[in-house]
């Protein structure tokens, strides 16, 4: 059964907004976007109104779930502050899809620190977050291509596509299915390459312009972290947006990262990004598992001539000016390029190849730093 933004409208209707009036002559709501069952949009209210106002974000969300057809609603509450006013917390930060703030996060001052609402995925022993602070260098391709080596390595490993703006993993792993809802109503995640898959782009058209607002943002990467059924994994990867935003801010207050891999081509342009990426990280207390130097050299998939493109060493260097592990060099070859533009990853398409040895070597040196959280789980 096809959904109808109509029918969404009328479920909205008959949910009351905090000044009585149904919720659909609040002037509150945003554009309503309805694919394939999938239902977007967002409640924009004022910060200082926002704390009432979360009751009714549930309930819409309810609503929307009950009408027949509808396998997902993502819904977010976006407060913004009017100039002169109160500071208020921002209200997706509040949602937190039942995790209950835990009384050791506290600030000084005896307030409850942004990182209170962490709290452990069931099943999940070690999440991780593959990062890098500018776009182009590579991330999604060494996130995936980890996720394989990881998974060479014997562990059961889950890849999570956060890049809410531009997800590469569809393409990447060639998945076009859409997940299914198990008993419980939570997305079950695609199986691929032995992989547990999930990607923002499974729920949308792969040309579909995801304008967001930051707390939207925020509110899907919780409810992907929180609404899959991720099963027992040993490590999930998560494959970040670029920068240093709301997305990685949200990933670090939701779960206990257990650490994060910087991505950095050997350019100065790119090392003066990660250096942000490796600076924010530290600001909320996740441990850098390394750097990884992407691109690093070109080598001619004719005659074996190395070039140093982008320059060479700098992420090494800068991994030893600033005292993280460095977790090696990938090159800039035609091979990996062409299989992740397949579908077809270089580790599982080429096992035995150097890159797939290149990418099982970072993935050891990932798991021994994370020996002693699989080992507890």
């Amino acid at each position: 059964m096809s959904v109808t933004q109509q029918q969404v409208l009328d479920a909205l209707s008959r949910v009351a907004s905090p000044r009585g009036v149904p919720l659909t002559n609040a002037n509150v709501l945003s554009a309503i976007s309805v694919t394939d069952g999938k239902v977007f949009f967002s409640i924009n209210v004022d910060a200082t109104e926002a704390r009432a106002w979360e009751s009714v974000r549930a309930q819409a969300e309810a609503a929307v779930r009950a009408i027949p057809g509808v396998s997902t609603a993502m819904i977010a509450l976006t407060a913004e502050r009017k100039p002169g006013a109160p500071q208020a917390p921002p209200a997706a930060h509040r949602h937190s899809h039942g995790v209950q703030p835990a009384s050791a996060h506290r600030s000084p001052q005896g307030a409850a620190s942004p990182m209170s609402k962490q709290a452990e995925i069931p099943g999940v022993a070690a999440v991780i977050a593959v990062a890098s602070g500018k776009g182009g260098v590579g991330k999604s391709t060494t996130a995936l291509n980890l996720a394989l080596g990881l998974r060479d390595l014997g562990l059961r490993v889950g890849l999570l596509d956060a890049d809410i703006y531009g997800p590469s993993v569809p393409r990447l792993t060639g998945i076009h299915e859409k997940p299914q809802l198990n008993d419980d109503r939570k997305m079950i995640p695609i199986m691929r390459f032995g992989l547990s898959i999930m990607s923002i782009g499974f729920l949308v058209e792969e040309d579909t312009a995801m304008i967001w607002r930051g707390p939207m943002v925020m509110s899907a990467i919780t409810q992907m972290l929180r609404d899959v059924a991720w099963g027992t994994l040993d490590i999930l990867v998560v494959d970040m947006p670029p920068g240093t935003g709301d997305a990685q801010l949200t990933l670090a207050q939701n779960v206990p990262l257990k650490g994060a891999v910087i991505i950095s081509t050997p350019q100065d342009l790119s090392l003066i990004d990660a250096r942000r990426g490796l600076a924010m990280f530290k600001k909320v207390n996740v441990p850098v598992l390394g750097i990884v130097e992407n691109m690093s050299y070109f080598q001619c998939p004719e005659c074996g001539t190395r070039s140093d493109i982008f320059g060479h060493g700098g992420a090494r260097h800068e991994a030893e000016r600033l005292g993280v592990p460095f977790l090696g060099e990938i090159p800039l070859h035609m091979s990996i390029r062409t299989t992740s533009d397949e579908g077809n990853p270089v580790v599982a398409s080429e096992p035995d190849g150097p890159h797939a040895a290149i990418y099982r070597a970072i993935g050891t040196k990932v798991r021994d730093r994370l020996q002693g959280a699989i080992a507890a789980a």
